[in-house]
């Protein structure tokens, strides 16, 4: 017998729903769209019927990317009101291939930090408890997925804003390899390789589905699980270097036993470089970068001060780099990728925990201190997501479980460059062991 179709406007009057239901709690989802509009577009794309991968899936975009005729806030009242003329060229692809647009996920402040918080729209909550973090900067789509408002999100990745989130929420994301994905339109294609766009879901089967979509390829078509003889390399505190609070990695290497279970070949191994060389290249370099982009706010005297601190620091950071400072920072990137390729010959993956600590408390602008060891800028905790950054590595992290205090956890699973599809049948592997996005232990909403 053949399923029955659920119509487009069931679908979204559901959602609205579910939103309005949910989303005091946590504050995911920003500038809504109104519900007459929405449930317009839905009854017109039930009159053609379906046709496209995303026909009819309500989503919402990230506040750092563009979407034609909706507010692009970035978190900053520079922009509060800033209402985009053009689609970025992956949410271009996403309207084309069906989907509806509800409204915007919330953000930190131009992205900046791995807590999505800023003075135009308030602070995200975590759904599994709305008191702590989401993470960030994909803080709102992590909680919209994990509080059921929506099936599939984009995100971006400079400094694991699709990983840290999507591990403390629960849910799957997906830094793909450098360049898959199209960025915003406009400016240097050569120089400024950190930052990447991707997709945020509850299970990496849709990860694949989603990835095909803003990468407009049919190579992740049909992903099938495969863990049987994959060689992973555990990295955990990078020989201690990382400071990490209690119970994580116990939880992560729980994760890679199941793993283990399902017939891969889990080994631990030492640091590759030296942990201050990787931190170096990345520190000066995302300055770098941040520098170029940010620049006019930075010089112009009335937008100066309305930026946040750590915009100002990273900004002047930037602009006092000599260019042989920043040759410098690329050739310590040169060095990481070859150990890197180096550890490559001998395994699949690599793995790492998605952060260094657990939720913490929405108050707090970031953790300053790690089991007693002080961090000494506003990203320093969020330094165990950096080996994969630098080199624009294909990462998914998926759900390692919850620890004894019952806050959900990631693991990153790293592929070599272009290893995208192999790396989401790793994790479609685990998913089916594991379903940790279905359990949602103690969920409070």
């Amino acid at each position: 017998m053949a399923a029955a179709r659920v119509s487009v406007e069931a679908v979204m009057e559901a959602t609205l729903a579910r939103v309005v239901a949910v989303n005091g709690a946590v504050n995911a989802v920003v500038s809504m769209r109104q519900a007459d509009t929405l449930l317009a577009e839905a009854r017109a794309l039930d009159k053609v019927g379906p046709t496209d991968p995303l026909a009819g899936l309500p989503t919402a975009i990230k506040d750092l990317h563009a979407a034609q005729g909706m507010i692009n806030s970035e978190g900053s009242p520079l922009f509060a009101d800033a209402v985009s003329q053009v689609d970025d060229p992956h949410v271009a692809r996403m309207r084309a291939a069906g989907a509806i647009f509800i409204g915007k996920t919330n953000v930190p402040e131009f992205g900046l930090g791995s807590h999505s918080y800023n003075p135009v729209f308030g602070v995200t909550g975590n759904p599994y408890a709305p008191h702590l973090s989401a993470g960030g900067s994909s803080g709102g789509a992590a909680a919209a997925l994990a509080a059921g408002m929506m099936a599939l999100a984009d995100g971006s990745d400079m400094m694991g804003s699709l990983r840290n989130p999507a591990g403390w929420c629960n849910v799957y994301g997906m830094r793909p390899s450098h360049g898959l994905v199209p960025g915003a339109p406009g400016g240097d294609l050569y120089l400024h390789k950190l930052s990447t766009r991707g997709p945020m879901a509850r299970s990496p089967d849709d990860l694949a589905l989603f990835l095909g979509v803003l990468a407009g390829s049919d190579a992740f078509e049909d992903v099938q699980p495969h863990m049987e003889g994959t060689r992973i390399a555990w990295l955990g505190d990078w020989g201690g270097a990382f400071p990490m609070e209690q119970g994580i990695l116990a939880l992560c290497e729980g994760a890679l036993g199941i793993c283990e279970d399902l017939g891969a070949d889990v080994h631990a191994v030492g640091p590759p470089m030296a942990r201050e060389v990787v931190w170096e290249a990345w520190t000066d370099l995302r300055s770098f970068t941040l520098s170029a982009e940010m620049r006019a706010l930075y010089e112009d005297p009335q937008t100066r001060p309305r930026l946040k601190p750590e915009a100002q620091w990273e900004i002047a950071r930037g602009l006092a780099l000599t260019a042989m400072e920043v040759h410098d920072a690329s050739v310590k990137r040169s060095e990481w990728y070859r150990a890197a390729m180096t550890l490559f010959e001998s395994y699949d993956v690599l793995a790492l925990p998605s952060a260094q600590v657990w939720p913490f408390a929405t108050e707090r602008p970031w953790p300053d201190m790690i089991e007693g060891a002080a961090m000494d800028s506003y990203h320093r905790w969020m330094e165990v997501v950096v080996p994969a950054s630098l080199l624009g590595l294909p990462a998914v992290c998926v759900p390692a479980g919850f620890g004894p205090s019952g806050l959900p956890m990631g693991l990153q699973l790293i592929g070599r460059p272009g290893a995208d599809r192999q790396i989401l049948e790793v994790a479609e592997a685990y998913h089916r062991a594991t379903q940790w996005p279905q359990t949602r232990p103690g969920f409070p909403i």
